[in-house]
């Protein structure tokens, strides 16, 4: 069979096929080529059944467009290209008479694009309410925090025995460290307080906290190397981060058990596939969340992500 030629087709960056009203393909142009990883001259004159693999959902189109003689669109349509690689399309099929030729001009588009356009808007929706959210409760937290501040103060100057002292300093600390947070929540895009602070102080602020909060049952064993350098970065949200990490293992543990509080120096090692393709994961599992806080703290989490990035699969 010799191929069709349409110039103005040929232009086009949408994949465009041709075929004719016994679904035998007439024409592909160059950007339906690349999209099915086939040349012309292998395909024109095939049977689209043989074109494609799993060809079942695309013949369904074509059928009702010709049944209705109207076009129709089928999104999310799945491909094999290659025999290994799936991708999503969205097909057109629209009936049509062209010089000699009576059939169907099918348009494919793939989906990737959009779908990821789509998932990002979302993703930044899902973000923007959370951040609203997060902006209430934190309104609501600001005055009760400052009565128990207060309150502590008063109750540190009123006791005699000197030890008592620890536990009121702790919870003022606290108060003042929450207080610190909440105006971080209240305050749009600020930028992370950088500074040198030595990593083995804020892990001996998250150990006595663990211990003030866990008095009994919890052993916590600090094994430093005292050689690390300073480190640099905002040392309320490293504590925050820390103390989220040894507060979620003391509670998995019913307030029973061993923490070792554990400081070296990291060596990286890069791992990366060769041939062999990882099943990639899903943003969405990611941004999913447990049943006890609904995704709100993972949520946070890929907020403070996107403050420097995205996250891509």
């Amino acid at each position: 069979m010799t191929p069709l030629s349409f110039p103005g087709l040929d232009a086009l960056a949408t994949a465009v096929v041709l075929l004719d009203m016994d679904y035998i393909v007439h024409y592909v142009n160059p950007a339906a080529e690349n999209l099915l990883a086939v040349s012309a001259k292998n395909i024109v004159g095939t049977p689209l059944d043989r074109t494609i693999a799993e060809p079942d959902l695309m013949i369904a189109a074509v059928t009702y467009a010709s049944k209705n003689n109207c076009s129709y669109t089928q999104h999310e349509l799945p491909l094999m290209i290659g025999g290994h690689a799936r991708l999503e399309v969205s097909c057109t099929v629209t009936p049509m008479e062209i010089a000699e030729l009576t059939g169907f001009l099918i348009e494919l588009s793939p989906l990737q694009q959009q779908l990821r356009i789509a998932r990002e808007e979302r993703l930044m929706d899902q973000s923007t309410q959370t951040r609203e959210l997060i902006r209430n409760l934190a309104h609501e937290i600001k005055n009760p925090l400052g009565a128990l501040r207060g309150a502590a103060q008063l109750l540190d100057r009123e006791l005699e025995r000197p030890e008592l002292h620890e536990y009121t300093q702790v919870i003022m600390k606290e108060a003042d460290r929450l207080q610190s947070l909440m105006d971080r929540l209240l305050t749009p895009h600020r930028l992370p307080h950088v500074t040198h602070f030595n990593i083995h102080e804020a892990l001996e602020r998250v150990r006595s906290l663990l211990l003030a909060e866990f008095p009994e049952g919890i052993i916590i064993d600090p094994d430093y190397d005292v050689s690390l350098p300073s480190l640099t970065a905002d040392r309320e949200q490293i504590i925050q981060a820390l103390l989220n990490i040894a507060r979620n293992g003391a509670q998995a543990m019913q307030g029973r058990g061993k923490i070792i509080l554990r400081t070296r120096g990291a060596r990286r090692v890069t791992l990366r596939p060769g041939g062999f393709r990882l099943q990639p994961i899903q943003p969405s599992a990611i941004n999913a969340g447990d049943r006890a806080t609904g995704g709100l703290v993972v949520r946070v989490g890929r907020r403070r992500v996107t403050l420097i990035g995205t996250l891509e699969r």
